[in-house]
C-alpha cells in the first residue's frame, strides 16, 4: 500500500518558519517525483513546489519562491519542504504528493497524496 505522512505542521508567528516532512512507504521513492500543494479555506488546492527524482529540476511557486525550499533524501524515503519568512497568507493545509514522472501544477495529475498537515500563521 502506497502511503506518504506529512508532519511538521504547527502554529507559528508570522516570519517564523516550519520544516515540513513527507515520509513515504510502499513505492521505490528514489523512482518518483514529489511535489507539495496547499489548500486554505475556501479556496482552490494551489501548487507550492515540486521536485524530481535526483532533484535535479526543481520549481517553486511565484508566491513561495524565496522563502520555501524542497529537498529530498532518498535514502530516508522522505521529502521535505523548509518554510521560512513565513506570512498569514501561507496559512493551509499542505499536501505532500507523488508521481512516476514530474506532474504539472494541476493537483489532478499526481498520483498519490498524503492526508495533509496544518500550517497556521498567526498576524
Amino acid at each position: 500500500q502506497v502511503q506518504l505522512a506529512e508532519s511538521g505542521g504547527g502554529v507559528v508567528q508570522d516570519g517564523g518558519s516550519l520544516r515540513l516532512s513527507c515520509a513515504a512507504s510502499g513505492l521505490s521513492f528514489r523512482l518518483y517525483a514529489m511535489g507539495w500543494f496547499r489548500q486554505a479555506p475556501g479556496k482552490e488546492r494551489e501548487f507550492v513546489a515540486r521536485i524530481s527524482r535526483l532533484s535535479g529540476d526543481i520549481t517553486y511557486a511565484d508566491s513561495v519562491k524565496g522563502r520555501f525550499t524542497i529537498s529530498r533524501d532518498n535514502a530516508k524515503n522522505t521529502g521535505y519542504l523548509q518554510m521560512n519568512s513565513l506570512k498569514p497568507e501561507d496559512t493551509a493545509v499542505y499536501y505532500c504528493v507523488a508521481a512516476s514522472g514530474v506532474r504539472s501544477m494541476n493537483p489532478t495529475s499526481w498520483d498519490y497524496w498524503g492526508q495533509g498537515t496544518q500550517v497556521t500563521v498567526s498576524i
